[in-house]
């Protein structure tokens, strides 16, 4: 009989820290109690708010108990049902997402009302990463009200949020400028965004993009100052969302919509589907292997990847 077959691998730590905290833990293997679903992990998506948590920074807004997981984003097949389940069964493959920060383990259980059926032209790796950067991505544009024809600005362009932020707002009708660094302008460009590196003078550089226009709105997905330019710029406070400033939320009354605005199985189920019919790329920057995760975190917190980095249990 095999010792390890009730026992599953998961990321854990003990106390706030950098990446060396972190450690892979056996646990028991869970079981899907009544009204919930097992699920085999596939994939899990890593997000640079997981790594704010676990150092401690957010930890006002996300109050932590230890020992920790880590995680939200999966995608997976379901191993078991309990009772009471009839929208899912053993052997479906789906996309999810979970409230628990556990999602970067070999398994995870989940009410069936966080998940979607995965649609068969999504990769694993797309669906693992798609509920945070999507969702986030999705409630950012919303919360800036893009009308066919606005200007919208993004900054972290390129990023895990930022490269679906721009594609979201393309399909929304506005004219969309991406700040990224030079070696992502050529795929900004071939999604029809007007790159600007954030090298130089910004402000100067933007102005030359919008071409005497005024730009409409503006989408931060990395901080650094640019909520006081996009003021600097004219763009109204309520036509402002940033996902990670939260200083400048408090001093601007600008908005901070993210993930937690949107994230429901229908808009993930909505995300999934633009993917599926070729309308969002999810650009896959790296995968790594679930025991190699501080390596993972290491490469994210460069922030210089283009697209989503995702563990593979």
């Amino acid at each position: 009989m095999d010792a390890n077959k009730d026992k599953y691998k998961a990321v854990r730590y003990e106390h706030f820290g950098h990446v060396d905290v972190l450690h892979i833990v056996e646990l028991p293997k869970p079981a899907a109690n009544k009204g919930e679903v097992l699920i085999r992990v596939k994939a899990a998506g890593i997000n640079p708010g997981e790594a704010s948590i676990r150092e401690g920074f957010l930890e006002k807004q996300f109050p932590s108990t230890f020992p920790s997981g880590q995680g939200t984003d999966f995608a997976g097949v379901i191993e078991s049902v309990g009772a009471d389940i009839t929208a899912f069964k053993p052997g479906d493959k789906v996309i999810g997402f979970s409230n628990n920060r556990n999602s970067q383990a070999e398994y995870v259980v989940v009410k069936p009302d966080q998940l979607v059926s995965k649609p068969p032209k999504v990769s694993w790796e797309q669906a693992g990463g798609l509920f945070v950067a999507g969702t986030t991505a999705y409630a950012a544009v919303r919360a800036v009200g893009l009308k066919e024809g606005d200007i919208v600005i993004v900054s972290g362009a390129a990023g895990g949020v930022g490269s679906l932020a721009v594609q979201i707002a393309k399909k929304r009708g506005a004219k969309v400028i991406g700040i990224a660094s030079a070696p992502n302008h050529h795929w900004l460009k071939k999604h029809d965004v007007i790159p600007v590196s954030y090298d130089g003078n910004i402000e100067e550089s933007l102005k030359i993009a919008l071409s005497g226009s005024k730009a409409d709105a503006f989408i931060d997905t990395s901080g650094k100052g640019y909520v006081e330019l996009a003021i600097k710029l004219g763009i109204s406070v309520d036509r402002i969302n940033t996902i990670i400033d939260f200083a400048a939320v408090e001093k601007y009354k600008i908005k901070a919509e993210g993930s937690a605005a949107a994230s429901t199985a229908q808009v993930l189920g909505e995300l999934a589907q633009m993917v599926n019919d070729g309308g969002l790329e999810i650009p896959i920057a790296k995968t790594y292997p679930l025991s190699l995760v501080k390596d993972a975190y290491i490469e994210l917190e460069k922030h210089h990847t283009h697209g989503k980095i995702v563990l593979i249990p």
